[in-house]
């Protein structure tokens, strides 16, 4: 047995490898995808560190390339996922005893293997699988899923640290224990960076994880689970499922063990999980942990102090990067009428430069947009705006989908600030423009502020910092990430905490000592060192 009080390495941000003509990193990845593309595999479930598979499967097709096939991948029945909170349970026996250090040392070397030999495979992967160009997927499946990795054990570090006073002839320490049952991960398809966080953050803290990977990134997650069984993570700790989601969902819903969801997905979903968790609180032997970040409608608010150009580079890199699937992507952008020409005529003029494709072509500045079903959604907005009277198609506005579900990159102009895709989500390359009038921008800020049921990212232009401040103010709680004179999106673990409220999430803030609070359960240990042997007090003295 370790004396040794340990101390893990500082983190620190992973730099991010540019790709440019020449060099090693391109070569890997382009290698990489195309050994991937001219692969067919099949992917099993793993259940208590075993590869299962079941008679029904699923076909997997890159969203640029539908017709090509990945392969396929097994489907759960209920049993499976019985199967799954089973081993799950009983991987939690030895894994919540496993000493921090231990645990910390399985996800520091997850992301070093990340860092270095996984590196242009889970990128390549999800390139080929998600449909992100390489820079995406660098700062997603590569960069960022590090970062949560090598900061998650800091924090843990922190909190573990984090003790009470004690007084004399009193020692008291609080215990920061796993929770009691399993937890139940559900991740987006967009994020192979949060797909792996939803388990390895609890698992980090001492919980055992049955996952429920996103249909169209089962490829990046089997490179995650391949990852983690490398660096060491013992059988079940972490147990991934594919099967439709409902199906899945009730039956870890209806389980007494079931100890907290750590989710990433759709407001609607989020919700109705919420309410079957409330319908169930009966059953379960201690109240779950409800974790969720969901949707956004994410705004950019350009005071007419705004730079022309930031602003500008700061509408095309928030809208229309990773075809606009971020939950932080700009989606509605308020323009001053006195700079509104200026900053749409440069808007107009970048977004007729961007080209899309394969992101096996790496000139490509964007790629299809995830399956069919977001392909129709996007595609229909855009044909109704074609025929309402409030609103123009500015650029854009055409689609493909006879290779690839391939949208272009779309700005409308609306006299209306409530029209409809001002207030939806459409996740995806379409951004709304409202032109309002200069001396309106108090009473705009108002109207960002409740135009939306959502509270994720948005952001401020503008160069007075009077101005600033008193949108920020404004604005309060519009938003878990403010961002001021840049683009809503792109946060970094370790730096900007991630997660929204409202509609939008718990906001219990990814990549950061709040998140992974969520994953234990503290017990006081109050231990008197010389006990009282006798009941009376002194004020009883006659």
């Amino acid at each position: 047995m370790s004396n040794s009080f340990l101390k893990s390495p500082t983190p620190i941000n992973e730099p991010v490898k540019s790709y440019a003509p020449n060099t090693p990193e391109r070569a890997a990845v382009t290698a990489m995808y195309d050994t991937y593309f001219s692969e067919k595999i099949h992917i099993p479930m793993k259940i208590g560190g075993e590869e299962v598979n079941s008679k029904e499967t699923a076909t997997m097709h890159p969203p640029h390339d539908h017709k090509h096939s990945m392969g396929t991948y097994s489907l759960a029945t209920e049993a499976h996922v019985e199967q799954a909170i089973a081993a799950a349970l009983e991987a939690r026996k030895t894994w919540a005893l496993v000493p921090f250090a231990a645990r910390a040392a399985v996800f520091l070397k997850a992301a070093d293997l990340i860092a270095g030999p996984y590196r242009a495979r889970i990128a390549a992967a999800t390139m080929m699988a998600q449909s992100k160009t390489v820079h995406q997927a660098e700062i997603d499946s590569t960069c960022e899923f590090i970062d949560f990795l090598r900061f998650n054990v800091k924090f843990a570090e922190e909190i573990y640290q984090d003790q009470p006073t004690s007084s004399e002839g009193v020692w008291n320490h609080v215990h920061y224990r796993p929770l009691e049952g399993f937890i139940y991960a559900v991740s987006p398809f967009n994020f192979t960076a949060i797909a792996g966080n939803l388990s390895a953050a609890p698992a980090l803290m001492g919980n055992t994880i049955v996952w429920k990977p996103s249909d169209h990134q089962m490829f990046s997650a089997k490179v995650i689970m391949d990852v983690f069984e490398e660096a060491g993570l013992p059988k079940g700790v972490i147990n991934m499922i594919n099967g439709d989601p409902e199906m899945v969902t009730n039956t870890v819903l209806k389980n007494p063990d079931f100890a907290g969801i750590h989710f990433t997905g759709s407001t609607h979903i989020f919700k109705n999980i919420w309410h079957k968790i409330g319908s169930n609180i009966h059953t379960y032997k201690t109240y779950p942990r409800i974790v969720g970040e969901t949707g956004g409608k994410d705004y950019i608010a350009v005071h007419n102090s705004a730079n022309v150009d930031e602003v500008a580079t700061a509408v095309v890199r928030g809208a229309f990067e990773f075809q606009g699937q971020k939950c932080s992507a700009a989606s509605r952008i308020y323009l001053p009428k006195s700079r509104s020409k200026a900053i749409l005529d440069k808007i107009v003029a970048d977004v007729k430069t961007i080209t899309l494709g394969s992101p096996r072509e790496l000139k490509n500045f964007m790629t299809a947009v995830i399956h069919k079903g977001s392909f129709d959604r996007l595609a229909a907005a855009i044909d109704q705006a074609k025929t309402d009277s409030d609103v123009e198609v500015l650029v854009g506005g055409t689609y493909d989908d006879s290779k690839g579900y391939f949208i272009d990159p779309t700005v409308l102009v609306t006299t209306n600030p409530k029209y409809d895709t001002m207030e939806r989500e459409l996740f995806g390359p379409i951004v709304t423009v409202y032109i309002y009038e200069d001396d309106q921008w108090e009473e705009t800020l108002k109207l960002v502020d409740a135009t939306s049921d959502y509270a994720l990212t948005g952001a401020v232009m503008a160069k007075d910092r009077i101005v600033i401040e008193n949108a920020r103010l404004a604005l309060e709680n519009s938003a878990g990430n403010f961002y001021i004179n840049d683009k809503p999106s792109g946060a970094v673990v370790g730096q900007q905490p991630f997660g929204g409220a409202r509609g939008s999430g718990t906001n219990d803030k990814a990549g950061s000592r709040q998140n992974l609070l969520r994953w234990v359960s503290p017990q006081l240990v109050k231990e008197t060192l010389i006990p009282a042997t006798d009941y009376r007090y002194p004020f009883m003295d006659a």
